[in-house]
């Protein structure tokens, strides 16, 4: 007579219970809440070279956070208005080192090896015939991108699962051919939630948010209720850096191991060629879902500029959150500017310098639209309703109406829903709404958002407003210029994801 079999997800729960009492210690010790703030003097650090990289950073139109730690210390930190320190921002591709991550306290828990194949633990989702090279495949060969696919697989959140990725045709050996692919980081995801009974955000919080003392993180699904992985994950700046310095302290945290140290020196070291130019920070070689970069450093990193760099060689992470189009040309200016900040030992303190540096961070903030307070359409045009055809945006109406000497309250209808958001002139003023540029239902479309807003009469007979998504890479650019009857809304994002700009459209009073 057979003995009893305990269910997978029994055994996986029991291993996840003992794994989480282990990490969490007596009576789940509080971890602390923020790195320790010193001196940039005191860390050898150079507050006029920190200004300095601080003035060059600002002519780099949309960065929104900056965080530099040395030696274990944040140095330097700012934000630019409307963003904000406790605003979790989008980190898109950056999510997928957090995937690993996860991937790798599930190998240390004795959930799943590197080694096993992928259909080992998710067979019920592939193909009824696999062919050899999906058989093949294997975990590392997801964390490397290197699962041999020569196409990538859908990332629409609608869309992808496990499913769709196995009926993906897998032309190439696994292992040999790097192909970025984030699908393969969601694949991550899935075994993750497939072996502990948990998703991927349930697992980390124990293990990794909690005792860094990370609260509030946001993890997107698919339709199946999977953490999306590549992609999805919301956290603020400071969560960024503790995770960089985390890494850089080999998986160790207040005294404890967190993360295998054997894992965080395979995960963040060459396991895949992606390229052979030396200049190019993304031909460095590829890790287990890490950027090797030039100056011995490793990196997460995720669409428009969010940033997990650390630096082994200087004992220092720069955490950095942005909507920027040229990533290269940011993490160029980083390393101009900064590397030369840091210096070997305790430097001579300059007090006059720091508070220079002090008041430069203090007073950031994205470029506001310019122009006047009024115009000589406005009294014809304020209060009045105008509505619109059919559009991507799904834009019904808008109304334009002041608000005393601060500014405007701009309402609008979307899909039948009406919103009213407050814009200030010359300061930015924060509310929650539509951003109201990309197709509904696409990468980029975001609804209830925390918003900042700031607006100008930019000419007689044009409004001009931009609506920054301060827990996203985006800011929407809206003109509204008018005529005796009409209104011309013309929208316009900084950063997109393919497509073309958001088209003009025509309203009537």
């Amino acid at each position: 007579m057979k003995k009893p079999q305990v269910s997978r997800v029994f055994q996986a729960w029991a291993v996840a219970t003992v794994a989480w009492i282990l990490h969490s210690g007596p009576c789940l010790q509080a971890a602390t809440a923020h790195l320790p703030r010193s001196t940039p003097e005191r860390q050898g650090v150079s507050s006029a070279a920190l200004l300095s990289a601080i003035e060059t950073l600002d002519q780099v139109e949309q960065v929104h956070s900056l965080m530099i730690i040395r030696h274990g210390h944040v140095v330097a930190e700012g934000w630019w208005g409307p963003y904000d320190a406790e605003t979790p921002h989008e980190l898109y591709s950056l999510s997928k080192s957090f995937t690993s991550t996860a991937v790798g306290l599930a190998v240390g828990e004795g959930l799943l090896r590197v080694e096993d194949p992928v259909l080992k633990h998710l067979r019920s989702e592939g193909p009824e015939k696999p062919s050899g090279n999906l058989q093949a495949m294997r975990v590392r060969d997801l964390l490397t991108m290197s699962t041999g696919h020569q196409d990538e697989p859908t990332i629409a959140p609608g869309q992808i699962s496990a499913r769709s990725f196995l009926a993906q045709p897998v032309p190439h050996k696994p292992g040999t051919h790097f192909k970025y692919n984030t699908p393969a980081t969601f694949m991550q995801s899935a075994l993750v939630q497939k072996v502990s009974g948990m998703t991927t955000l349930e697992y980390l919080q124990p293990r990794l948010f909690a005792p860094l003392g990370i609260t509030g993180a946001r993890w997107d699904t698919n339709s199946q209720g999977i953490n999306l992985g590549g992609y999805g994950l919301r956290l603020r700046t400071e969560d960024i850096a503790k995770f960089g310095q985390l890494y850089l302290q080999g998986g160790k945290w207040e005294g404890r191991q967190r993360i295998d140290a054997q894992w965080v020196r395979t995960a963040t070291s060459r396991q895949m060629s992606n390229g052979s130019n030396p200049e190019s920070d993304w031909e460095q070689g590829y890790g287990y879902q890490f950027w090797r970069c030039r100056h011995g450093a490793f990196r997460g990193d995720g669409a428009f500029g969010q940033f997990c760099i650390v630096l082994p060689e200087q004992d220092a992470v720069i955490a950095v959150t942005s909507g920027v189009s040229d990533m290269a040309g940011l993490l160029n200016q980083l390393w101009d500017t900064l590397l030369p900040a840091f210096h070997k030992g305790p430097l001579k303190s300059d007090a006059s310098a720091r508070e220079r540096l002090e008041r430069r961070l203090l007073g950031l903030q994205v470029r506001l639209p310019s122009g006047g307070t009024t115009s000589p359409v406005a009294a014809a045009v304020l209060g009045k309703t105008f509505r619109f055809g059919t559009n991507d945006s799904g834009l019904d109406s808008l109304t334009l109406e002041t608000s005393g000497p601060e500014g405007w309250l701009l309402t609008r209808t979307f899909s039948g829903k009406t919103e009213s958001l407050r814009c200030g002139h010359a300061r930015w003023m924060t509310g929650h709404g539509h951003l109201g540029d990309a197709p509904r239902g696409t990468i980029g479309s975001f609804g209830d958002e925390a918003l900042g807003a700031s607006a100008a009469w930019t000419s007689d007979d044009t409004w001009t407003v931009k609506i920054c998504a301060r827990g996203t890479p985006y800011q929407t650019t809206y003109t509204l210029k008018f005529t005796d009857q009409d209104l011309t809304l013309t929208p316009r994002s900084q950063v997109r994801f393919g497509g073309s700009p958001g088209a003009s459209i025509q309203g009537h009073r």
